[in-house]
Order: C-alpha cells, then sequence, then structure tokens
C-alpha cells in the first residue's frame, strides 16, 4: 500500500466530526515535524466547541526573498447520518470494486492526506527548496466556521506572514481527476424575512390583514429581477427562497405573519450592500410591514489566470494529460478567508460526487496521482 493511502485510512478511522478533531492534526504534525516543518497549534473556541487549527511552515533556502506555497484544508466531517444506512462502517476503511469507502475518503481527507506526503516528498527530494511550504488545517469547516480558518487567518495578518499561493483540497474533479480546478467562489448573503399582518378568521378577511398575499406580489418580483449578468468567471447571481413558513395549522385563521429565508449567492459584480439595498427598495414599494436580517457568509473572491493557475494545471496535464477547465461554481469553502491574505488561491481535489452522502468514497487509484499533482506543483513554484 502507497504511503498516501496508508494515510488516508489512518484519517479516517478518526471520527472528527466537528468540531472534534479526533487526532487527525497530532498525527499530521508529527510527521511534518519529522522533515523539518516549525508546528503551531492556534486552537479557538470555548471549551464546549473547541476547534483544532494547525500551521506548520517548512522555510526555504531563500529566506523572505522566495514565495510560499501553503495548502489548506480540514480535518472534520460531517456526521454520517444513519449508521444502518452505510454498506460498511463509516469509520473503518474499506475497499469495493476499487473504491475506498469512508467519512471523509473524499471531504476532504484525502486531499490532505495527499498534500501531507507530497510535501515529505518534495522536502526529501530537494533540501535546498528556495521557496517555503506552509499547511493551514482546521476542525471547524464543515461546522460554524467562527473559530477555524478565519481565526488563523486572522493571527498571520497580524503578524504579517508571506503568502503567495494557497491550494485548498476541496474535492473540485467532476468526472475525472484533473478535469475541474476552482479558481473562485461566488458570495453567500442570507436573509430572514418577516411580513406582519393581522390575524383573524377567514370568514371575516376585512378584519385581518393576510402577510401572505401581501408578500407574494414581492416575491414574483424578487424572484424574476436580474440582479447582474455576472461576468467571464461568474455566473450570474443567484436568488433563492428555502423556506416560507405562516399560520398556526388551523385551516380557518389567517396567520399573523409569514417567515422567509432566502439566500443570494452572488458574482463580483454585485455588493453585499447593493444587494441588501434592491431588495428593501422593493419591498417598501409593495408597502409591506417588515423586519428583515441579513447574515453575509462570506463574500466572492476569484483568482485570475496567472502563476498557480498556471503551475497547477501544467501539474495535472503533466500526470494525467487533462487540461482542466477553471470554474467559480459550488457552495462556499474556507478560500473565502484565505483569499484576504494572500492574493492566489485555487481550490483542486478529488472527485466531488460522493461528498456528504451515505457511502462517500474516492477511487483508490486516483489518490497518489493527486499526491503527485501537489508535488509537481511545489517543484513548478518553489524550486
Amino acid at each position: 500500500m502507497s504511503q498516501t493511502l496508508a494515510l488516508l485510512e489512518a484519517l479516517i478511522t478518526r471520527p472528527s466530526v466537528t468540531p472534534t478533531d479526533a487526532g487527525c492534526q497530532d498525527l499530521i504534525a508529527e510527521r511534518l515535524a519529522r522533515c523539518g516543518f516549525e508546528i503551531e497549534r492556534m486552537d479557538s473556541g470555548p471549551e464546549h466547541f473547541r476547534v483544532a487549527n494547525l500551521w506548520a511552515l517548512k522555510r526555504g533556502s531563500a529566506g523572505d526573498d522566495a514565495p510560499v506555497l501553503m495548502f489548506a484544508g480540514h480535518t472534520d466531517v460531517v456526521p454520517p447520518g444513519k449508521l444502518e444506512a452505510w454498506t460498511s462502517d463509516p469509520f473503518v476503511p474499506s475497499y469495493r470494486d476499487g473504491r475506498l469507502y469512508g467519512r471523509g475518503a473524499a471531504d476532504m481527507k484525502g486531499s490532505v492526506a495527499a498534500m501531507v506526503v507530497a510535501a515529505e516528498e518534495f522536502v526529501v527530494a530537494h533540501p535546498e527548496h528556495r521557496g517555503s511550504v506552509a499547511f493551514l488545517l482546521t476542525s471547524d469547516e464543515e461546522g460554524p466556521a467562527v473559530d477555524g480558518t478565519v481565526v488563523c487567518c486572522e493571527r498571520l495578518r497580524a503578524r504579517q506572514q508571506r503568502l503567495d499561493f494557497c491550494i485548498v483540497g476541496e474535492p473540485t474533479s467532476v468526472e475525472r481527476l484533473g478535469d475541474m480546478v476552482k479558481n473562485g467562489r461566488r458570495g453567500t448573503l442570507s436573509g430572514k424575512l418577516r411580513v406582519l399582518g393581522i390575524q383573524g378568521h377567514v370568514a371575516y378577511p376585512h378584519l385581518a390583514r393576510n402577510p401572505v398575499h401581501q408578500v407574494a406580489p414581492a416575491l414574483a418580483e424578487l424572484a424574476a429581477t436580474e440582479w447582474d449578468r455576472g461576468n467571464s468567471y461568474f455566473p450570474a447571481t443567484s436568488f433563492q427562497i428555502s423556506n416560507i413558513h405562516a399560520g398556526t395549522g388551523a385551516t380557518n385563521v389567517i396567520p399573523g405573519d409569514v417567515l422567509i429565508d432566502f439566500n443570494f449567492r452572488f458574482s463580483t459584480e454585485s455588493t453585499p450592500e447593493g444587494l441588501k439595498h434592491k431588495v428593501e427598495t422593493l419591498l417598501k414599494r409593495h408597502g409591506l410591514d417588515y423586519e428583515l436580517a441579513w447574515t453575509l457568509g462570506g463574500e466572492p473572491f476569484l483568482t485570475p489566470v496567472g502563476s498557480l493557475s498556471d503551475a497547477v494545471s501544467a501539474a495535472i496535464a503533466a500526470e494525467t494529460g487533462l487540461k482542466p477547465e477553471l470554474s467559480t461554481t459550488g457552495g462556499t469553502s474556507d478560500g473565502r478567508f484565505i483569499a484576504k491574505i494572500c492574493p492566489q488561491v485555487l481550490e483542486f481535489g478529488p472527485i466531488n460526487a460522493t461528498i456528504h452522502k451515505v457511502d462517500e468514497n474516492v477511487p483508490a487509484d486516483c489518490i497518489d496521482p493527486l499526491k503527485n499533482i501537489y508535488r509537481r506543483t511545489l517543484e513548478n513554484l518553489l524550486l
């Protein structure tokens, strides 16, 4: 068995459901320390939700004059759900038909294992490497993401840590390893809207005010609005309603209010402030009595074509023969925090078809090629 697969198996056996790390980072830190990495823990959060954060740095021979490439990822996983739904124990690595099954195999312990072994091989093969290699790992990516990467980035910014390139190990491949790399992500802005009415009997509507009827035209207009047209990197901004709740459960009562959850996934053509203003202007124009609370989950980030994307694409082509598509589709990632302190951030990892699902898995024969792509990228940028 390869070192990469062996490390991935060891990580899968640790049930690191957010925010628990279950010893994953200790295992990784021990390995990185053996090949010259400086290790620092940046754990954060209250005792009942303590988050494990690991920062590791292997300085290059050129010191501050050479670039720094950081591998970023998370050791936490989502809960497995009903264990009886799994074909095999989610925390026992299992092989079937050439695939390795286990929670986190794809999201994202496979990438973490590949990054660690790639760094080990790079340091051994090139002991005088000019540039520096870093790791930033957290156990709070799948959860609230309050005490994880965002806290570490603030500390790194405060100490003026140089970062030139970052590869986040999110599973980005679609059908074959290397067919897609994420060079940005859309922002996410959520709203919780409460429209107020007057509760009453359905037989006496003149004595009540139905908030569902009042808000319906506004919702139709919000759904039909073109917020922007996107650009060459991003699709157009999307508005989606996720929940609507009103009423007491009785069929003869006009509700006193209606609660609506909605979300924007927005491109760099829009801003949170601009979207908020447009929504509130529309609601006021419809004469609604409302309350609205906003939550900004993350702003969009984008890494245009440049030295990092060229290095990763060349590594993918050398290992797989593929030319990857650069994409900004999908949900959010910790890249939104890293992009504030690092000028070039890409996401690249294994096939994402089974992430968060029952029987999560990766093709076993993709893990070492993934490691090789990471190692080749280090060689392309740091020698």
